[in-house]
């Protein structure tokens, strides 16, 4: 069984495209097409699922049409509709030598003046130049290279030096 710590979440499928299984699927995190995976995981009732893809093909930097094996008709496609997309962490850190953003959600930051862990990443707020961390309890930290002293995937930690005073806003 697959456990939610194992993902992380990089987008959601949209409407059946076609009449032969394929699915639109919105993504945050284009991971999928730079490690070889073979498969995405669903959440499917609350129960994550692995679903091997046979193909697919982006419609633009978002979006792309995926055909998974076994979906062969537009009403099992549909089905899928709605469905948030996962990939499996241990996939990615093994492709790739700095974690993609997405892929940092449910890590905690660390301060590493003093050693204390700060918070839980819930969210990236990437609308905006400067990219933001949004801790559990809605604290904002920028996601600047000059103040992440260490991502440890392991541990699921980043040690971060947080300017003073940052935490009092």
């Amino acid at each position: 069984m697959i456990k939610q710590e194992e993902v992380y979440k990089i987008g959601r499928l949209g409407k059946a495209h076609g009449v032969k299984g394929e699915v639109s699927f919105q993504f945050d995190d284009d991971i999928f097409d730079r490690v070889d995976a073979d498969y995405l995981v669903l959440d499917i009732d609350g129960i994550l699922v692995p679903f091997f893809m046979e193909e697919y093909r982006f419609r633009n930097d978002s979006v792309c049409l995926v055909k998974f094996c076994d979906i062969d008709t537009q009403q099992r496609a549909q089905e899928l509709t709605g469905c948030d997309v996962y990939f499996p962490r241990a996939l990615a850190e093994e492709g790739e030598e700095m974690p993609s953003l997405a892929s940092l959600v449910g890590f905690g930051i660390v301060d590493a003046s003093n050693g204390r862990t700060i918070g839980n990443i819930a969210a990236i707020d990437d609308t905006t130049v400067n990219i933001l961390f949004e801790l559990e309890d809605g604290t904002l930290i920028p996601a600047s290279d000059e103040l992440i002293e260490d991502i440890d995937t392991e541990q699921q930690t980043i040690k971060m030096n947080i300017p003073q005073g940052l935490l009092e806003i």
